[in-house]
């Protein structure tokens, strides 16, 4: 069992998952809950049943798999379809979060949770980091990668944890504006500091702020 975990979370397209590949090609387990939560809904599994049960038959397609962009359309106008919607998924994926961090077998692992302080999952994880960019910056890459416009990617950004309170939870933070290869280097910097101190040649560190 890893003794330490890292929680990195971010805003949307804020880069988290090239900062989670950069730290997982030095070795580190990374627990990604987009996947769990994946895997949670998949045809046969009891999540997926009690989504149907609520949203009807039309959330899933002729080979009953989850139609996930119909599902994200939903919950990102209802909050009460949201709520429904994480009731049924979050308490399957924080098991699954669990199980994983507790076979990790690298000197840390990070769990990548990009709504950490609304899932309520702060305390699986010893120390947070947040991937931070610019709200134009991330309007720019979610626009681009999910082929939306402005006005859903608006929305989808604040349906997130707002901006300041992640900053206000973070240990460390790593500002996303540059390419991969500061992204990667960064990572090195910030996977040094982790390894001392799940390695206990240090009690603590101090608060890392880098810029990208």
């Amino acid at each position: 069992m890893s003794t330490l975990t890292i929680g990195l979370t971010g805003g949307i397209a804020s880069g988290k998952s090239a900062v989670a590949s950069a730290f997982e090609r030095m070795g580190v387990k990374i627990i990604d809950a987009d996947t769990v939560a994946r895997t949670v809904v998949e045809p046969g599994e009891p999540a997926l049943a009690e989504i149907v049960d609520r949203f009807g038959d039309d959330i899933v397609d002729a080979d009953g798999h989850l139609r996930r962009r119909a599902l994200r359309q939903i919950v990102f106008e209802d909050d009460a379809a949201r709520t429904d919607l994480e009731g049924i998924t979050h308490p399957r994926i924080r098991a699954e979060l669990e199980r994983q961090r507790d076979a990790a077998q690298s000197d840390y692992c990070i769990l990548v949770v990009p709504l950490l302080v609304k899932s309520s999952m702060l305390d699986l994880v010893d120390r947070v980091l947040v991937i931070d960019a610019p709200e134009s910056i991330q309007l720019e890459r979610l626009m681009a990668r999910d082929d939306i416009d402005e006005a859903f990617a608006r929305k989808m950004i604040a349906a997130q944890d707002a901006r300041a309170e992640r900053l206000a939870m973070a240990d460390d933070v790593l500002i996303n504006t540059g390419p991969r290869k500061d992204i990667a280097d960064l990572a090195a910097a910030l996977h040094a500091g982790y390894l001392r101190l799940a390695q206990g040649e240090v009690a603590d560190l101090p608060p890392l702020h880098l810029p990208g």
